[in-house]
């Protein structure tokens, strides 16, 4: 595991919060891949202040495995931490750092294991994908992969490294985060019966959003694999006025809806629909320029994984012994399974340890992943 670590080291040096570039980063990796004889291709986003990689070793004619991650992490500022956050510091069993659980400690195993694979006699290649903003609503894969069939082509499997303590993830919830804006009618509060306050829309709008979570907590699909089984509905920002005494014209309310794969969207939808109507409908006799607005402002697909898929098959013989699991969290792989890639979630560290002051994961946990790659290698070699 010494390679694992020293890459470990120069991977959390690089302070990759969403909000700065990953430029730096992505360069350090294209190097390590370029001197291991991966062909690489280098990916930009439209600013030209972030990019992604998608890279192949061994044979371009055959479909693969792919492993891969994000290369950003959440931020520090404001958080407690003991040590420097960008710098790697080991404490016993301990490995603590900013992205060490979240997840650079997988991309470590990434790209060690593609070193070890340059020197092997591969029948299969193993391809690598490295992203950007996953952690700001998954922005940079859905860019990216628009590119794959004409750079590396699609992998039988995609093993997604967010962390569940290398248990095999079969699915996770979709994400859709919307903004509601409720438009009222301005005056002085003095004579505010007179006028349209858009705070009372956005209160009546949020009311119905807690009947809509109470209808799918008893209506809606639900899946047992999660701890809370059916979608649900999180009204998470609300905002309005200017000042006390002036009657406000608009408020704007940031929520969000999370579903299982199981669960039609087109519900939720029409739902929200009505409800925006019933909202306006309440003030339109007295006030006919009533309304609420509500645009999507970011989104990312549910992943469901048919437990018989060859893929799963594939998986567990790489991970002996592994439970299956589904996580809470959102990850890339829903888009990989939409855009037709068979994707599992499995990494090295626990969710418990992400996102927090002195992040930390343990060796052991990727000693294990490295243990999973060696086994990939193998079967990509034709030895399992």
């Amino acid at each position: 595991m010494t390679r694992t670590l020293e890459i470990l080291d120069r991977l959390i040096a690089f302070p990759t919060v969403s909000a700065d570039s990953n430029l730096a980063m992505v360069a350090f990796i294209e190097s390590v891949l370029e001197a291991a004889g991966a062909k690489v291709h280098r990916i930009g986003d439209a600013t030209g202040a972030k990019a992604g990689l998608f890279a192949r070793i061994g044979p371009d004619d055959r479909a693969g495995v792919m492993l891969s991650g994000h290369t950003d992490v959440v931020p520090v500022a404001g958080q407690a931490w003991s040590a420097d956050p960008f710098r790697l510091r080991a404490d016993g069993t301990r490995l603590y750092g900013r992205g060490t659980t979240d997840m650079k400690g997988y991309l470590a195993c990434m790209l060690a294991a593609a070193e070890r694979a340059a020197r092997m006699p591969l029948a299969e290649p193993l391809k690598l994908a490295f992203s950007w903003d996953e952690e700001v609503g998954c922005l940079g894969i859905p860019q990216m992969l628009p590119s794959l069939d004409a750079t590396i082509g699609k992998p039988q499997l995609c093993i997604v490294g967010e962390p569940t303590s290398m248990r095999i993830a079969l699915g996770h919830k979709g994400k859709v985060a919307l903004r509601a804006t409720c438009h009222g009618m301005a005056g002085h509060s003095s004579m505010a019966p007179d006028f349209l306050n858009a705070i009372h829309l956005a209160a009546d709008f949020v009311a119905g959003l807690r009947r809509l979570q109470a209808d799918l907590a008893t209506t809606g699909a639900r899946d047992a694999g999660y701890d809370i089984p059916y979608a649900t509905v999180h009204a998470g920002r609300i905002s309005g006025g200017t000042a006390l005494n002036i009657v406000p014209d608009r408020a704007v309310v940031d929520f969000e809806y999370r579903y299982p794969a199981n669960q039609p969207t087109g519900e939720i939808e029409n739902a929200l629909t009505a409800l925006t109507d019933a909202v306006a409908a309440l003030y339109r006799d007295v006030f006919p320029d009533a309304r609420v607005e509500i645009e999507v402002v970011n989104a990312y697909p549910g992943l469901g994984m048919p437990p018989d898929h060859p893929a799963v098959a594939l998986m567990q013989s790489l991970m002996p012994g592994a439970g299956m699991t589904k996580v809470a969290f959102g990850t890339e792989a829903g888009h990989f399974h939409a855009a037709g890639v068979p994707v599992l979630v499995c990494g090295p560290g626990s969710m418990e340890q992400g996102h927090k002051p002195d992040e930390y994961i343990e060796a052991s946990e990727l000693a294990r992943c490295d243990a999973m790659c060696d086994r990939l290698l193998d079967h990509l070699c034709g030895r399992a």
